[in-house]
């Protein structure tokens, strides 16, 4: 054994690893292993990405979650985010937009898939058997245009393709915090939970979410957030997450139940 702060100890490994951060005078990185990377025996789930951070991106603790519970469940899982800058960039220590900063989706979202990305307009319906989508208000800004616009907003054309050809082809659909608002927008009459519509001494912050999930056209449903609702016509599951101020590991769970819920109707 050797202690973590040993020159000595820690200079083979600095010696393997340089032949990837530097060559020809450039720094470069392999794709670092992911557990999408080998072949599993469960259903194929593609997860689509908004960027990376709460406040501009995708919510990296609900992306994880997921994550976790599809490795664990046996799913294959391929990550995508659209080739589109952001809307903004935020600073997550202020909650405030950065001034002349310009971020890329695709290249944001890599960061949470270990650089193991797709741009979303090569996601093919026929190649999976279902489809999650992580919240964050990255799915609000970048996915669609819900955060400016509310219920007149416009959705990605991409998303907007694959979450019919999904609903087309019978494949269930996963989705999260605020990305239900995309199915509200897109499919019409779907049934679809973003938690309480009622505040609730701070425990609900965005609870008028359900007010807008009505005026897009769909039915809201109650859930605790620890639950998922099922819209088993449609195949849409979706649960809370943060809509909720609550504990992490109440948010994973419900997370679990989502995910659960989803590759059971794939009935793999």
């Amino acid at each position: 054994m050797f202690s973590v702060g040993s020159a000595a100890a820690c200079r083979p490994v600095f010696t393997a690893c340089l032949p990837w951060l530097r060559a020809g005078g450039q720094r470069l990185l392999p794709l670092a292993a992911f557990h999408g990377s080998a072949r599993c025996p469960g259903p194929k789930v593609a997860v689509v990405l908004s960027g990376c951070g709460v406040f501009d991106g995708s919510e990296i603790h609900e992306a994880s979650a997921i994550l976790v519970h599809l490795s664990r469940e046996g799913a294959e899982v391929k990550m995508y985010a659209p080739d589109v800058p952001q809307m903004h960039v935020i600073d997550h220590t202020k909650g405030q937009p950065t001034e002349n900063e310009k971020r890329n989706v695709l290249v944001e979202s890599a960061r949470i898939a270990r650089g193991k990305i797709t741009d979303l307009s090569e996601l093919r319906s026929k190649d999976y058997d279902a489809v999650i989508f992580p919240g964050g208000f990255g799915v609000a800004k970048n996915l669609c245009t819900f955060a400016v616009d509310g219920k007149d907003c416009k959705v990605n054309k991409d998303v907007e393709r694959i979450l019919n050809q999904f609903h087309k082809e019978g494949k269930p659909i996963g989705l999260c915090c605020i990305s239900p608002v995309l199915v509200a927008k897109v499919l019409k009459g779907t049934e679809v939970t973003v938690g309480h519509e009622h505040e609730e001494d701070g425990k609900w912050p965005y609870c008028g979410t359900a007010e807008a999930i009505k005026a897009l056209g769909a039915k809201h449903c109650v859930k605790e957030v620890t639950e998922a609702h099922v819209d088993v016509k449609n195949k849409v599951v979706t649960t809370p997450a943060f809509m909720c101020e609550t504990a992490l590991h109440l948010i994973f769970d419900g997370l679990g139940v989502m995910v659960q819920n989803v590759l059971k109707l794939t009935k793999k």
